[in-house]
């Protein structure tokens, strides 16, 4: 069973067979008990899980945040560290101060993102590892985490500017690939299954875009959530499931 990293429920509306016993006369006109098969709507508890991904499934997908950011450069998308230098160099509507800043807190993150891949990579079976080498790959891991909130946060102040990058383009590409990968939902005792369907990206991809475009339910009802939440933990060190509880909130009380 899989380490889960956060759940939540949702009220499905679920058309169901119920079968129940009638007291009918046959055909001689004698009473006798039947089973009677109806279909009926009912509300049906779905828990949905966000299982906690393993090393792999993370290289996974920074592999695939990689393949996005040199899609993307390739078609002449700047990235947020280039459109940062440009504005530092020219001025415009970033000050020049937090341009500077962000141009630093990018070459940070690239260096230790660098050394976060060397490390995992050369130490692929974490059971194994030397409690110094788990020790400082968990210590890189909180520290890329807080260089990726530092960025955010002073993007926030210039959100449409960031909007059209590369890195933005890939990091929602990276998002999409931990939700179609980690969601399973689980009803009653039975055994938690995979919410998007298929063996590979693309293939989870065209479930999840089936999903939306066809107007699935439950899927309308889980998505935001389910997106909210994967995003809030990718960009934060460890976040605490009140943190994510507090998301819920704020999604299921707008204020």
């Amino acid at each position: 069973m899989f380490k889960e990293l956060y759940s939540f429920t949702i009220t499905d509306t679920q058309e169901i067979e119920e079968k129940s016993k009638e007291k009918r006369k046959n055909d001689k006109g004698v009473e006798e008990e039947v089973e009677v098969t109806k279909k009926v709507k009912k509300e049906i508890p779905v828990k949905f899980i966000l299982k906690e991904p393993s090393r792999r499934e993370l290289e996974e997908a920074d592999m695939e945040y990689s393949i996005e950011m040199s899609r993307c450069i390739k078609k002449g998308i700047l990235t947020k560290a280039m459109l940062a230098k440009k504005y530092s160099d020219t001025g415009g509507l970033l000050s020049e101060s937090d341009a500077n800043k962000l141009v630093d807190l990018y070459a940070e993150l690239a260096d230790l993102e660098g050394d976060y891949t060397k490390k995992t990579l050369t130490n692929r079976d974490v059971k194994k590892l030397p409690p110094k080498v788990k020790e400082q790959i968990d210590s890189l891991a909180a520290k890329v985490a807080i260089c990726r909130r530092d960025i955010v946060t002073l993007e926030s102040s210039y959100q449409t500017l960031f909007s059209h990058t590369a890195d933005t383009k890939a990091q929602n590409r990276i998002i999409l690939w931990y939700l179609t990968h980690l969601t399973y939902t689980q009803q009653g005792d039975g055994e938690p299954a995979e919410f998007f369907e298929g063996d590979t990206f693309d293939s989870k991809t065209d479930s999840y875009y089936q999903k939306d475009e066809g107007e699935d339910a439950l899927f309308s009802a889980a998505s935001g959530k389910l997106t909210s939440i994967l995003s809030y933990w990718y960009f934060s060190n460890n976040p605490a499931k009140e943190d994510f509880d507090k998301i819920l909130n704020d999604i299921d009380n707008p204020s």
